[in-house]
């Protein structure tokens, strides 16, 4: 699912770190909605041509917008700060660690508009901000599995309670592969084409393996058997030897599942007593690495043969 909206309090919590934010003025509009996902430089506004100014958007200010408001007389300035918080902004971001003056702070409070300043920068909190902004955006969706990175193909596990999922992932990572997550895979798209996955925060390292309990993977593995995110390259469903009857044996067409609008490549493996998950996952997963990289084994086979039944000349 998409998301069309943001509010700044998000905003502020999940990217106030990283953009080096400190909120000053205006906390009563935290909940106003951020509704691109990117940023505004409202200089054109300031200077009274606010034909193409976008209000929805995070507004950026600095050097250029703090001298030139600074250069204006004190009435101007009042009224062309009055005007740029008429349009209803989200919020507003002083970068290089600029104070904004009286008059914008007071103008900030009395609209109830959020005010930040931040020691970024302006271009470097650009960048920042809009890639962020991106991943906020980003359409999302939550499946019910595991995710390994093999060898460094993104694998997503899933089947029904019971069947053997957390074993698999524990086979897996003994054979010295990454958990990305455990019991929910958080996909999102980004980029606009890529679909990745990643755990819930509040469960990241953490495992269930029944009769056992929650195991920490990372410490009992070592850092290296944990990746924070990755890419979905393949969807591995485990499904009951009964239910699965109709199997493709070679494998000659490729499956496809559609998720968040992108396709994924998809693998059925059929489960009964013996057979070793964690090795057939691992094929699956080298499988699709070879796929990916235009080598197919089924096709081959089929080539072989079609050029056996043809006549010698």
């Amino acid at each position: 699912m998409s998301t069309t909206s943001i509010n700044v309090e998000k905003f502020y919590t999940d990217l106030g770190s990283i953009l080096e934010l400190k909120l000053i003025g205006g906390a009563s509009g935290l909940k106003r909605l951020i509704r691109e996902p990117t940023v505004n430089r409202p200089g054109l506004a300031l200077a009274g041509f606010k034909r193409y100014f976008a209000p929805k958007r995070v507004q950026v200010i600095g050097n250029v917008e703090t001298a030139y408001l600074r250069s204006l007389p004190a009435a101007l300035t009042e009224e062309r700060v009055h005007e740029f918080f008429a349009h209803r902004i989200p919020c507003a971001v002083f970068c290089r660690d600029l104070k904004p003056g009286r008059v914008f702070l007071s103008a900030a409070e009395k609209a109830d508009v959020p005010l930040f300043i931040t020691s970024l920068i302006t271009m470097k909190f650009i960048s920042r901000a809009t890639f962020a902004l991106e991943n906020l955006f980003a359409p999302r969706t939550q499946m019910h599995g595991g995710m390994v990175d093999i060898g460094g193909v993104g694998v997503v596990i899933e089947g029904e309670s019971g069947i053997g999922k957390s074993e698999a992932v524990v086979g897996l990572l003994e054979r010295g592969h990454s958990l990305v997550a455990d019991d929910v895979v958080c996909l999102w798209i980004q980029d606009g084409n890529e679909l990745r996955g990643t755990a819930k925060e509040l469960g990241r390292n953490l495992m269930e393996v029944r009769g056992i309990g929650l195991i920490d993977v990372a410490a009992m593995f070592g850092v290296s058997a944990i990746r924070h995110n990755k890419r979905v390259d393949v969807l591995v469903s485990l499904k009951r030897w009964e239910e699965t009857q109709q199997v493709d044996r070679l494998g000659l067409d490729q499956a496809h599942v559609t998720i968040l609008g992108q396709p994924v490549p998809h693998i059925v493996i059929p489960v009964r007593p013996g057979r070793d998950l964690s090795s057939l996952i691992e094929v699956a997963a080298y499988q699709t690495k070879l796929r990916l990289a235009g080598y197919h084994a089924a096709a081959e086979f089929s080539g072989r043969i079609t050029r056996q039944m043809q006549p010698k000349i």
